[in-house]
């Protein structure tokens, strides 16, 4: 071995030492310290860590950040953003949709400690997490059971929302197969702005009509958007 390569390789080995100097320091001020510690692009690199045992994942997760600007968008990012991002593979990207799959879990168990209707704060966090960034509009339903606890929340529609792309009778053949005693509407608006529009005041008052027949509940119709916009079409006065 020449010099240059003795030198070459102590650089590397000194290098990976380094790296799993950091990793560990990390760890520990989040163990020590809660992940109110760190900052975003650090919080981003322990993620990351799942993905690639060895090796810097700083600039990784700063490009994320730099792209998406801030983590939650990070998390929230479609899987085909993720991997226009240099350096970010499958397992990148799996890591960073576990996260994203264990906080909706986390908000959605959270909707089940409490009747529905004494958790309206629990609600509003799941409904926004699940469905406030997303870039497509989209329908989703919670279905409720006679004691107002939660049995199941599910997608129904993707896609502009209007009466001719969604049935009441549909909603209500759903609502019917989950024994649901009343339901929660909830979709999106990507726009950000959450006003009702005319067509989501018609659907919600044909699926309404639609429910009553087999004596099903609507308790809302809630419209989302980023930044912790909710509208509510029973406090508007159309349910």
């Amino acid at each position: 071995m020449t010099t240059r390569d003795a030198a070459e390789e102590s650089a590397s080995k000194a290098q990976a030492s380094a790296h799993v100097g950091h990793r560990a320091r990390l760890r520990k001020r989040l163990l020590d310290s809660g992940a109110l510690a760190l900052a975003d692009h650090e919080l981003l690199e322990l993620v990351l860590f799942a993905a690639y045992p060895r090796g810097d994942t700083k600039p990784l997760a700063k490009r994320l950040l730099k792209k998406f600007n801030g983590y939650n968008a990070v998390i929230r990012a479609e899987i085909a953003e993720l991997k226009e991002v240099e350096g970010v593979g499958d397992a990148a990207v799996a890591a960073l949709k576990a996260v994203e799959a264990a906080s909706l879990k986390l908000l959605e168990n959270d909707l089940r400690e409490l009747p529905i209707l004494r958790n309206w704060q629990a609600v509003h966090a799941y409904t926004r997490a699940r469905l406030g960034f997303n870039k497509v509009e989209s329908l989703w339903v919670l279905y409720l059971n006679t004691k107002n606890r939660l049995i199941s929340a599910e997608e129904v529609q993707r896609g502009t929302l209007n009466q001719t792309a969604i049935y009441p009778r549909e909603l209500v053949r759903k609502a019917l197969a989950h024994h649901a005693a009343a339901i929660i509407m909830v979709h999106n608006h990507p726009s950000g702005d959450v006003t009702p529009s005319k067509e989501d005041i018609e659907l919600t008052r044909a699926v309404q009509e639609a429910l009553k027949v087999v004596s099903i509940g609507l308790v809302d119709h809630l419209i989302v958007g980023p930044h912790e916009a909710v509208s509510s079409l029973k406090n508007l006065g159309v349910i």
